[in-house]
């Protein structure tokens, strides 16, 4: 008898939202955690997460560091690392609390700090140098400090995740003690990748935040394209490589977000052929150029950054489609709000 009969693979059961208020204003951490707690089924309380933008005003022009650790002396070496190569402002254990369900949680920090140039900080450096410096601070941590993950490091936002589902995780967080202007959330059900705090969502860098839902098949040929260009994954799940790529496409390369989007989930070449000629020829560069950061597999895609909030799924494009995302818009008397979720019961 064929044990596998009948059995299939589901590869769209994560489940992913994500709210932003249009006109800036803060959004309870409460919200967030009723519309991914609504999609609890999707999840197997191997991971769930959220990411914030806005919660850090007394520190908005810091680097937030939030550092995961194994064990203490892990803490002490990215503490001693921080020491050398930032100015830190302020430091703090993240805010937690005591959860059923949730054993033996790791150690959480966090660090507001700002590149460090030979003493001093210089003031003619360029933002982006910055932001250079600090994704090689984070690669410098993840990649030479066994036990130790920056799991954010982004001005003025957060992420806060973990394994458990995602009302065990909004509790031991304190998610409801926190407003934002964007909100982010995920519950993860691992097909492919283990179960384990780092590798829960959302992933970041810098201010770029993903959650996802599916699966990305082409990470070996989008991580080893990353490694070129300094990014190294030590986080063991897929969904890795869209951050580093966002940041690498959107921020260094400087394509605007359309255009790294089509990069990321590119149109057939037969589809090319039916666009007109000033179309074709975008299409047929981003392609040939960007070959290598093409996401394959069926996927949805939310991404969050300072300014905005951006839902992403394949759609006619030469990967395959299958992972739901749906949207809307609500109006009220003191603003806007915008939705994503996987499922219309979150939205």
């Amino acid at each position: 008898m064929d044990l596998w009969t009948g059995l299939t693979k589901d590869i769209s059961g994560c489940g992913l939202s994500g709210i932003i208020h249009r006109k800036g204003e803060l959004i309870s951490g409460e919200v967030i955690i009723k519309s991914i707690c609504s999609q609890e089924e999707r999840g197997n309380g191997l991971g769930a997460g959220f990411a914030a933008y806005g919660i850090y005003p007394d520190f908005a022009d810091h680097y937030a560091l939030h550092v995961m650790a194994n064990h203490r002396k892990a803490l002490e070496e990215v503490e001693e690392l921080l020491a050398h190569r930032t100015y830190l402002a302020h430091e703090e254990p993240l805010p937690t609390r005591r959860t059923p369900g949730i054993e033996d949680p790791p150690l959480f920090k966090r660090y507001f700090v700002k590149p460090k140039y030979e003493g001093e900080v210089r003031d003619s450096c360029a933002p982006e140098d910055e932001d250079d410096y600090m994704v090689s601070l984070v690669m410098e941590i993840n990649t030479g400090i066994e036990g130790a993950y920056v799991i954010s490091s982004g001005k003025n936002m957060g992420a806060f995740k973990g394994v458990g589902f995602p009302g065990q995780i909004a509790e031991f967080f304190r998610i409801e003690e926190y407003r934002a202007c964007i909100w982010t959330a995920h519950t993860r059900f691992p097909t492919n990748t283990p179960g384990w705090w780092g590798g829960a969502h959302p992933f970041t860098i810098l201010d770029w935040s993903i959650v996802h839902n599916g699966e990305i098949s082409s990470y070996g040929t989008n991580r080893r394209y990353l490694e070129m260009f300094g990014y190294h994954c030590t986080l063991l799940t897929d969904t890795e490589v869209v951050a580093y790529l966002l940041d690498l496409l959107i921020r260094r390369h400087r394509l605007p977000i359309e255009v790294a989007c089509m990069a990321l989930a590119p149109p057939f070449w037969e589809e090319i052929d039916r666009m007109p000629e000033e179309e074709q020829e975008l299409a047929r560069a981003v392609r040939v150029v960007y070959g290598a950061a093409m996401l394959n597999g069926p996927f949805a895609i939310l991404f969050a950054y300072n300014g905005g909030l951006v839902g992403l799924t394949p759609g006619s494009s030469s990967t395959i489609t299958g992972s739901p995302a749906l949207g809307a818009q609500t109006s009220s008397g003191s603003g806007q709000m915008a939705r994503m979720a996987a499922s219309s019961l979150a939205i």
